[in-house]
């Protein structure tokens, strides 16, 4: 498949848009930074690990990088659960992700 716009008219249309939404991420990474661990907290919440290792397919160079950002943060299991007791709510992303 082709995009019916040319690789500068995708630019010139696009640019600016997904620049502010590189400086929105890296706001949201410098806020974690900064922040505080809080007691007991023995490392890397599992949401910012699965996020980290996004980053890195959107910075390689290989085709399909929105499917695979996509997979990566699927669920892979086809079972499905035999309760949703206990769960809180949608993660974001897989907790068993392996990067």
């Amino acid at each position: 498949m082709s995009c019916p716009l040319n690789r500068q008219q995708v630019i010139e249309l696009y640019y600016l848009e997904h620049r502010a939404k590189l400086l929105d991420l890296a706001a949201f990474l410098d806020r974690l930074d900064r922040a505080e661990s809080e007691e007991g907290d023995n490392g890397e919440d599992f949401r910012i690990l699965s996020f980290r290792e996004a980053l890195k397919i959107l910075s390689d160079e290989e085709p399909g990088r929105a499917k695979r950002v996509l997979d990566h943060f699927s669920d892979p299991t086809m079972e499905p659960l035999e309760s949703a007791a206990g769960l809180k709510g949608a993660f974001g992303t897989y907790p068993g992700a392996k990067p």
